[in-house]
């Protein structure tokens, strides 16, 4: 029993960094076009990371939690030294400020972990078609739907005065800010749900594969209060150097990310927050002219996702031998 509470509080300290790390994500555009406060932006991202919880229910974290990774081989010692790997690679980016997937880093330590133990046999291969495939169309359906949100709203307001534009666009970025933190906390708390869930079910503590909804809260209670922190190191990245953005580009850009990530979550697939709202900005940022994106800092960022699988899957391994001594 100590032990399977360690492994819970260490599943909410990922919890938690996710939404810390991930804070930029869902501020960068609120704070860049200052409609909103670094510190009132992140109480609201925080508050609406949390409302998720009674909204978005639990598919990704059943896809987390049985549908990656065989159940049967799931033991404390894989969990844990998942976890590690995720925690780490997140602490990396998050030092260089560098925004990857916190999504991601989970998964691959896990997959890591459980190969360490078991072999490739551990994973279940049908179950990584989505996610992997989302890696690639998460950050394109974003990119696609701010380019699109942007070309239409820019012509469906064409007449207004930029001035009135600007306020409108004020309060309507204030509705896309709790639109997108709300997709946030319903697709990464779930995962952290999964993980959790999966322990119960390994131990015993529950007979099936059912969130409790003592997990579904502090799950949900762990991003937010995550979120409330902020990763202050990324929101320059997000906000500012991918390229500028203003009221009406922000509100694009948030809506389109939304709208990718609260379609995934209800179809249990866990994505990338980071991707999307990347891909998202993107769009918007190119619809004024190519230029106007800065391909270089996205080409740097977009190797950072392309590393994070394999590098927290590495350390994952690694520790999995370190802490099963342990048990």
């Amino acid at each position: 029993m100590t032990w399977l509470v360690a492994i819970i509080l260490v599943a909410l300290v990922f919890d938690f960094l996710n939404g810390f790390h991930d804070a930029a994500n869902s501020i960068a555009t609120v704070v860049s076009t200052r409609v909103l406060s670094p510190a009132v932006a992140v109480v609201w991202a925080a508050f609406f990371n949390f409302v998720a919880a009674f909204v978005l229910g639990t598919h990704v974290a059943k896809t987390i939690g049985k549908g990656m990774i065989d159940i049967t081989i799931v033991s404390q010692d894989v969990i844990l030294a998942g976890l590690i790997g995720a925690i780490f690679w997140n602490l990396v980016t998050w030092y260089f400020g560098i925004p990857v997937s916190s999504s991601h880093a989970l998964v691959g330590g896990y997959a890591g972990a459980a190969v360490a133990k078991a072999g490739f046999g551990a994973l279940i291969l049908s179950g990584w078609v989505k996610p992997l495939a989302f890696i690639v169309l998460a950050p394109v359906i974003g990119l696609s739907l701010g380019l699109i949100l942007m070309i239409v709203v820019t012509w469906t307001f064409r007449r207004w005065h930029p001035n009135r534009l600007d306020r409108f666009f004020r309060k309507g970025q204030l509705v896309s800010a709790a639109f997108y933190s709300l997709g946030h906390g319903g697709n990464d708390a779930q995962k952290t749900m999964g993980i959790i869930t999966g322990l119960l079910l390994a131990g015993g503590y529950i007979q099936t594969f059912e969130v409790p909804l003592w997990v579904i809260l502090v799950s949900h209670a762990a991003i937010a209060l995550g979120t409330l922190f902020g990763g202050w190191r990324i929101v320059k990245t997000m906000g500012s150097k991918i390229t500028k953005l203003h009221p009406m580009g922000g509100f694009c850009a948030e809506t389109a990310g939304a709208l990718t990530i609260v379609g995934a979550t209800l179809g249990g697939i866990p994505v990338s927050t980071t991707h999307t709202i990347t891909g998202a900005i993107m769009g918007v940022g190119a619809t004024r002219r190519l230029s106007a994106v800065r391909w270089g800092i996205a080409g740097r960022i977009i190797w950072a996702w392309i590393l994070t699988i394999p590098i927290a899957a590495g350390v994952a391994a690694l520790s999995y031998f370190l802490v099963r001594p342990l048990f």
